[in-house]
């Protein structure tokens, strides 16, 4: 019975906002951030060898053992099916289905529906583009309003009508889809890939008994380290195995693949992120609290909250760190730095305080010093600048009017990003 189990009824954490969340600046306490070339307060990287043979590994290990969790070793047998493929926006693109099977040493599976739209080019047949691959809350189903598109079969979070008993309706078709300008993303020469996030792991403490974790020797009954991983590292190891299957999909160049995510998406984008470097970019969307922002802060979400609220997102030993922020070996900067020297955008919405954009920012510029380290300059921008006017350096930032949301307007700054960054020729001929 779900209505025992713990979770936000809202698609997105934003919406649920307790009284006495701080949204004061000048309440903001003070803070010192962790150096980001002298992880876990160690003796200080001196040189880009020394970052990546020494500063990066110990870096993604104190986010491994104290926030998101460690994934599992063993083996996983993949098989892709294709169950549909059409052509669609009057030609001038191309959608596949595709269902990846998962089966894991438990030899239990899962099933992850698999959604990549194409453009297409009548000049080169051939050809391969760059791709944005990201989660969505909804089902796939919900993202384009076609009736051919296979109806998701995932538990889904209540959403009205569009989801009864937590099963997705015909009512939901196209319900997300302002989320996800596919016809735009297309014309400007990129390739969309999106799964829904309930088929990699179901998103509620039901004990990692379902969905990813029960590939692997874990859930009720059987002891769990603090460190295990929670549900937003089995969503970015997801967004990997989609990934791997990319690899056999000739219209996509695999080289230019960028995730991205919004809110708890978002959260999971910068760790596949850092997990995969085979990610060429990063974009992250108001991911706020665990995400981009900054914990120091304490402004909007808090850990405490986000931990009580999703106590199945990160590892247990997170909890241990519940008004106790300056105890961190780390802040959320150096999750950005461990994306170095690839692009990584991050993008705020004026409203949005929960997620708070100016810690967003900050987080953001305090990357800085290991892209400058690798030879490279990470965030042009010294202040956080005005809503609208976009930071387009290899780190960038964004903030647009308006509320917690993915809309039209974060595309284009997602779209004008990739052009810059992901590669300089890639607009149809």
């Amino acid at each position: 019975m779900t209505t025992a189990l713990t979770f936000l009824n809202a698609a997105d954490e934003a919406e649920a906002q307790p009284a006495g969340v701080n949204y004061d600046e000048s309440k903001v306490p003070a803070y010192t951030l962790p150096d980001p070339l002298a992880p876990g307060g160690g003796p200080r990287v001196q040189s880009a060898d020394e970052w990546r043979e020494r500063g990066r590994p110990a870096t993604l290990d104190l986010f491994k053992r104290f926030m998101f969790g460690v994934i599992p070793e063993g083996q996983v047998i993949t098989r892709a099916d294709l169950i549909s493929d059409h052509e669609v926006f009057d030609g001038k693109g191309r959608r596949r289905e595709y269902t990846l099977t998962l089966t894991g040493p438990t030899g239990r599976s899962i099933a992850v529906d698999i959604l990549v739209y194409t453009p297409v080019d009548p000049k080169r047949a051939d050809r391969s583009w760059p791709a944005f691959l990201g989660l969505n809350f909804k089902g796939n189903h919900a993202v384009d309003p076609d009736p051919r598109i296979k109806l998701c079969s995932s538990w889904l979070r209540p959403d009205g009508d569009n989801v009864v008993n937590n099963r997705a309706t015909e009512k939901g078709r196209g319900s997300e889809r302002s989320r996800w300008p596919i016809q735009t993303i297309l014309g400007r020469g990129y390739a969309v890939v999106t799964a829904c996030y309930h088929d990699i792991d179901p998103d509620y403490d039901d004990g990692f008994e379902n969905g990813a974790h029960a590939l692997f020797a874990e859930g009720r009954g059987r002891p769990r380290d603090p460190s295990a991983w929670g549900s937003i590292a089995a969503w970015a190891w997801g967004l990997s195995r989609i990934r791997d299957h990319l690899q056999t999909v000739p219209e996509i160049d695999p080289s230019r693949v960028a995730v991205m995510g919004h809110s708890r998406l978002g959260k999971t984008a910068l760790w596949a992120g850092a997990l995969d470097e085979r990610f060429a970019l990063v974009i992250s969307n108001e991911s706020g609290c665990g995400g981009a922002a900054l914990s120091r802060r304490r402004f909007g979400e808090t850990l405490e909250r986000i931990n009580t609220a999703a106590p199945h997102w990160f590892c247990s030993a997170f909890h241990t760190f519940n008004g106790k922020e300056d105890a961190l070996p780390f802040d959320q900067h150096q999750l950005i730095a461990l994306a170095a020297p690839r692009p990584v955008l991050v993008c705020s919405a004026s409203e949005d305080l929960w997620a708070d954009p100016k810690g967003e920012f900050l987080s953001a510029l305090n990357a800085d010093p290991v892209y400058r380290l690798l030879g490279f300059v990470g965030m042009e921008a010294r202040e956080m600048p005005g809503i609208g006017e976009p930071i387009l350096s290899r780190v960038g930032y964004h903030i647009r009017a308006g509320k917690h949301d993915t809309t039209d307007v974060d595309w284009a700054v997602f779209l004008d990003f990739a052009d810059r960054h992901l590669t300089a020729t890639i607009r149809p001929d």
